[in-house]
């Protein structure tokens, strides 16, 4: 019966002017990609899991390309996101590229919290699970060295555990769109203000915050250009191959959010947000007091021209606190994703990341 119709449908087409057949091809095929085409398929480099602690999870990314650098590289993401952004899809991957250029690449992935997970704090991912990942990448690759490489909050995170962390053998450092400073966040202070929002109720009431919660207020920043915007582009572009593709990725990266444990989400609301406590040098994670003064490895700090959520002033602050010898800051005209994935960012930030890091991984 539905074949039928579609027939006579196809039959009626041809009767009426050019354009309006292109309009009803649009719309079919802006419905099929909302409606019923398959998710596709990410994270595809292959890897091996190779530690575990509670939810969070090593992994190793296996190659036939022959290693060419001694200093291996981990990868660590924000703890609000699943890291697949950095593998999204053949052709257009982080991890891929960082591979196939000879690097033993390693990702450390949180999981999936649960209500039993509420009460985890930053300090345990800082100093538990990532000291212990560190330690498990020297032993697997039999390097002295390695290289952290912190996209977004997990560059923050980062920052913090090679502040506390002057003894392990951390060569580099590579941030990409990481917030350092919270002075000034835009609109974000605007709806963080502790005046108006109390983080103890959320916390008390919600115990891990949605991912539907973060996700909203990251589209409120720019509500038309972020809610609707995509759709709109869809529907002019609905015909081109490619577009509906990385579309598609990116509509299924960006929904597949994670819970914010409470009390980490506490920690980062009124650690940073409000009271701006790292770049001053004020933050205490389990009873130390971390200075970003103590970070001497070499540094690459990238932040995205048009990035609303990591701004370039917030990512730029770290090079006047940090005593590296070797570091440096570039400002990218990409954004807070477009960083790591799309034609940008495999034109211009993984060249940049590879070649940055073969300099200095031998």
């Amino acid at each position: 019966m539905n074949d039928l119709l579609s027939k006579e449908y196809e039959m009626i087409l041809q009767t009426i002017p050019e354009e309006f057949q292109q309009m009803y091809k649009r719309v079919k095929k802006f419905n099929q990609v909302l409606t019923s085409d398959a998710e596709p398929e990410v994270g595809l480099s292959p890897k091996e899991l190779i530690w575990t602690r509670n939810k969070t999870k090593l992994y190793r990314y296996v190659s036939e390309h022959p290693k060419k650098h001694q200093v291996p590289i981990l990868l660590i993401y924000a703890l609000i996101n699943k890291p697949y952004l950095m593998d999204l899809t053949k052709g257009n991957s982080l991890v891929e590229y960082l591979v196939n250029r000879g690097f033993d690449v390693y990702l450390l992935e949180w999981g999936t919290p649960g209500y039993e997970d509420r009460n985890m704090k930053l300090d345990d991912y800082i100093m538990d699970h990532i000291p212990r990942a560190v330690r498990k990448v020297l032993r697997k690759s039999k390097a002295k060295e390695l290289s952290i490489l912190g996209y977004c909050m997990g560059g923050t995170i980062t920052s913090i555990f090679a502040a506390l962390h002057p003894e392990l053998p951390i060569r580099n450092l590579v941030f990409m769109t990481t917030p350092f400073d919270f002075e000034e966040t835009g609109l974000f202070g605007a709806m963080l203000d502790e005046q108006y929002f109390d983080i103890d109720k959320v916390v008390q009431t919600l115990g891990n915050i949605p991912p539907e919660m973060i996700d909203f207020g990251n589209k409120m920043l720019k509500p038309m250009a972020n809610i609707y915007g995509p759709y709109v582009s869809l529907f002019d572009r609905a015909e081109d191959e490619g577009f509906v593709r990385n579309f598609k990725l990116l509509q299924k990266w960006l929904n597949d959010g994670i819970p914010f444990p409470g009390e980490a989400y506490r920690q980062w609301i009124r650690d940073f947000y409000q009271k701006n406590k790292l770049i001053k040098g004020e933050l205490v994670i389990r009873g130390r007091q971390v200075k970003l003064e103590t970070i001497t490895a070499n540094v690459l700090n990238l932040s995205g021209e048009i990035d609303n959520i990591a701004q370039p002033h917030q990512v730029k602050a770290l090079m006047d606190r940090i005593s590296s010898k070797d570091k440096q800051y570039i400002n990218l005209p990409v954004g807070h994703t477009s960083i790591a994935f799309g034609s940008k960012a495999s034109k211009i930030t993984y060249p940049k990341i590879g070649d940055w890091l073969e300099e200095r991984s031998n």
